[in-house]
């Protein structure tokens, strides 16, 4: 069973900072690229950041600067660290991960972040 566990979301003022985890079942991670996606109330998904096995990152335009991706192939876990954090961050962020082998999709269980003003 694939599991992506999703940890260290949470509340933070405006300017503050936040890292989020995602440990992922060791053959799922080794052999795919990751995601992060993130969804605001009243808005659709969003990709903010993908990482490959080989390390090569992608950003949304509006986290680019801010937010850095980085993955630990040691602990099949995927980490976002997310700075200068502003209220538009504010949403569920959720992992993710297309298994190219099992043409399958997994999503984690989503973490709240919520930015104050």
């Amino acid at each position: 069973q694939v599991q992506l566990v999703e940890s260290g979301g949470g509340l933070v003022q405006a300017g503050g900072s936040l890292r989020l985890s995602c440990a992922a079942s060791r053959s799922i991670f080794s052999r795919n690229a990751m995601d992060w996606y993130r969804q605001a109330p009243g808005k659709q998904r969003e990709l903010v950041a993908t990482i490959t096995t080989g390390g090569t990152t992608n950003y949304a335009d509006s986290v680019k600067g801010r937010f850095t991706i980085s993955r630990d192939n040691t602990k099949n876990t995927v980490f976002l660290q997310m700075n200068s954090l502003k209220p538009e961050d504010t949403a569920v962020y959720y992992c993710h991960v297309a298994d190219a082998l099992l043409l399958r999709i997994y999503w984690g269980q989503g973490t709240q972040v919520t930015v104050s003003s």
